[in-house]
């Protein structure tokens, strides 16, 4: 996709960096840090609120807190501009959202992708543009955490995560890109870790068959240069696999197949059609059997692939796509494969997976000593015959301000100091936490709660603090006392 030329002043970023800090100036935004310094007993001190995660939940969750005058640390294991998937693992042309929405702006007009592209390129490009290119969203992103100051640590990853046994905050273990190790010490820790947040890649049984360098899911790191010439298969027929196919075609591959085990392809985004405020803050108030009702309606139905991701593969005359088509076996053969179906045998070089993420605690190692403790839905909920769903069901069952719940009180204290802003939320929250529609209205949310949490936690240091408050208003010679009426003329 092409790009416009910058176009030249008053219509630029220095313009609108400048429009922007005299809006966080009037609005006094950080806001003054009223929390009380922490130290641990040895003495050591405590981030106020450490996150996992630095893309756009992340950045937003950091934004917001700090409106409330909270700090936060950003801890991400990408080097800098190169956190979430949008320069890695993302293959789409452009966003899927329509250009208009806000985003993580939290409100903020001069923080809007909308402005920032107008800054650069004028009113009559935006005029033009269809949908955002997905790595314009990524410098957007690098320059929104540049002008709101978010203090983000890359090239740190997370290895181990450990609430403490007195309940007074959460300890990150932390590798460094040269491996040198470290730790710090949060009192809350927010999650802010994607679509696979609490988990991974749902990767098929039948894959198995199959040495790992024949095959990949949609989500891996994999250079596409590698398929030219081969005859390739992806698996599922959603967004991330059009996606997959396309690169794969416009690299050259010899052949790509889709198999779709539907008949069809779905033609509606449920989701979409979710999306108004009502449910955006109403969905965490709704009866367990309402929410599990359409967050089951909408997986049920599944999303369509959009129409450009679509056209892009269906252009190439050797692109195939295959309805009815669910994978009964993969058998090896020479240096491919044979993958059978019950519309026959198709051979291939190399095979795509594209069949989504799921909760996999034992696929995230740093996670392991609060995985067994989470309570999950299906832990408290039962829904009705035939409306089970596995990825509701081992969604995690979250508080008010996304924080974890014991599967047995008591057994981990201190698990609801960490906080889950990333997709597994969506049930408990509706989709607040990852999303570009609603994360500013998920990261007030997130923040509102947290703030509420640590004044409670915090009352008996910020009821000393009333009381010897001692800032005068007035000093006693603003007036002179009255004498008494008959006392007045004499």
């Amino acid at each position: 996709m092409t790009i416009p030329d910058p176009v030249s002043p008053p219509s630029s970023l220095a313009a609108l960096e400048a429009r922007l800090a005299q809006d966080l100036a009037y609005l006094g935004w950080p806001a003054r840090n009223w929390m009380p310094a922490r130290q641990a007993a040895g003495g050591e001190t405590m981030i106020d609120v450490a996150i996992i995660g630095g893309g756009q939940a992340g950045l937003a969750a950091s934004v917001a807190l700090a409106q409330l005058g909270i700090r936060a640390v950003i801890f991400d294991r990408s080097p800098a501009g190169s956190e979430g998937p949008w320069a890695t693992t993302a293959r789409m042309e452009t966003l899927r959202s329509p250009k208009e929405l806000t985003g993580p702006a939290l409100g903020l007009p001069a923080l809007t992708f909308r402005a920032w592209f107008e800054a650069q390129f004028g009113l009559e490009a935006w005029t033009a543009l269809d949908k955002i290119p997905r790595l314009q969203w990524m410098d957007y992103l690098v320059w929104y955490r540049r002008v709101m100051n978010v203090d983000v640590r890359n090239g740190m990853a997370v290895t181990a995560v450990q609430p403490l046994p007195d309940a007074a905050g959460v300890r990150l273990e932390l590798r460094s890109g040269d491996g040198e190790r470290s730790s710090v010490l949060a009192r809350r820790l927010v999650l802010a870790t994607g679509r696979d947040g609490l988990g991974g890649p749902a990767v098929p049984a039948f894959v198995n068959a199959l040495p790992r360098s024949k095959w990949a899911h949609s989500s891996d790191e994999m250079d596409y240069g590698r398929l030219r010439g081969l005859r390739v298969g992806v698996i599922g027929a959603g967004s991330s696999a059009m996606d997959s196919a396309a690169t794969a075609l416009e690299a050259g591959a010899h052949s790509v197949e889709l198999l779709i085990r539907r008949p069809d392809l779905p033609r509606v985004n449920k989701g979409k059609g979710a999306g108004v405020p009502g449910l955006t803050h109403g969905h965490y108030d709704l009866p367990d059997e309402l929410k599990w009702r359409i967050r089951h309606y909408i997986n049920v139905l599944n999303v369509p692939p959009p129409h450009g991701s679509t056209l892009r593969v269906s252009r190439h005359p050797n692109a195939f796509f295959n309805f009815g088509c669910p994978v009964l076996s993969v058998e090896p053969k020479g240096e491919g494969m044979v993958v059978s179906t019950p519309r026959g045998d198709f051979e291939f070089d190399f095979l795509i997976v594209s069949t989504g993420f799921k909760v996999d605690w034992p696929n995230r190692p740093e996670f392991a000593a609060i995985a067994p403790h989470v309570r999950t839905w299906k832990d408290r909920f039962t829904p009705a015959p035939g409306d089970e769903d596995q990825e509701l069901a081992d969604s995690p069952d979250l508080g008010p301000a996304f924080e974890f719940k014991e599967r047995s009180p008591g057994e981990c204290p201190g698990l609801a100091r960490i906080h889950c802003f990333c997709y597994p939320a969506a049930l408990s929250h509706g989709t607040v936490s990852g999303d570009i529609p609603a994360i500013s209205d998920g990261a007030k949310r997130l923040a509102s709660g947290i703030a509420s949490l640590f004044y409670r936690e915090d009352f008996d240091q910020h009821w000393a603090y009333l009381q010897e408050f001692a800032e005068p208003e007035l000093f006693g010679d603003e007036w002179t006392p009255a004498l008494p009426p008959q006392e007045r003329n004499r």
